[in-house]
């Protein structure tokens, strides 16, 4: 018996809605909270109060084989035209930030205060700057100015598990002024700050093994081809 394009058409949105039901209740869920504890997901973290009542709210993490004071170089130069975000660069220079990834520990760029931009060269008035800094401890990031879309927080904290090693917990909250730009934003920014999120921290994990444990960890593929 042939099927009437109706038909086919209301198969269609009973699977959309199925797969959507699916996304919301499980996948969702998970992304949201990549990597993170329970306990880690509900636990408060500097810089939570900067952004009331935000509508959107990330927590993920990574177990790191280094001590606090082995990984906080690698956050303090991140940004662009500085240390990078160990992420994906082609993804970020589409959206037209400058940056380079670093695989080493760069002295110019230590010394970070509260205020300062994570930019050499601001383009615009919107600069990602220091909002919060905890030595060794915790690195909260915001806007200069609150964006045409809203406001948001990005938190990062280091909780030692013991002696050789440390969880790296990163937190994103988020305020839009308006329901139309919550929609739009979060069609692409739900999906896409995980994968850009998730990189991050291995990047962060991996740059920190290495140079905690120069002689077990392998070398990247730029430094395995180096010239000496």
């Amino acid at each position: 018996m042939r099927r009437s394009p109706m038909t086919w058409v209301a198969g269609g949105v009973a699977a959309a809605g199925v797969a959507a039901l699916a996304y919301l209740k499980l996948l969702r869920p998970w992304h949201l909270r990549w990597g993170a504890t329970g306990e880690e997901g509900t636990r408060a973290m500097p810089g939570d109060g900067l952004v009331r009542e935000p509508q959107y709210v990330t927590t993920r993490a990574i177990t790191i084989q280094a001590r606090p004071e082995q990984i906080w170089p690698w956050l303090v130069q991140m940004g662009e035209g500085r240390g990078g975000f160990y992420s994906y660069v082609w993804i970020e220079r589409l959206l037209g930030m400058r940056l380079e990834n670093a695989d080493r520990i760069l002295p110019e760029f230590q010394r970070l205060k509260v205020g300062d931009p994570l930019a050499v060269e601001p383009q615009d008035d919107y600069v990602m700057q220091v909002k919060l800094l905890e030595p060794q401890r915790a690195l909260v990031l915001g806007g200069s100015t609150p964006a045409p879309w809203g406001e948001a927080t990005w938190s990062m904290a280091l909780y030692p598990l013991d002696a050789h090693s440390t969880r790296l917990v990163s937190r994103c909250r988020t305020r839009f002024n308006s329901t139309r730009n919550m929609l739009l934003i979060l069609s692409f920014l739900d999906i896409g700050q995980l994968i850009m999120e998730r990189k991050w921290l291995l990047g962060v994990k991996e740059r920190a093994e290495r140079w905690a444990h120069p002689l077990s960890a392998p070398l990247p593929p730029s430094e395995l081809h180096a010239s000496p």
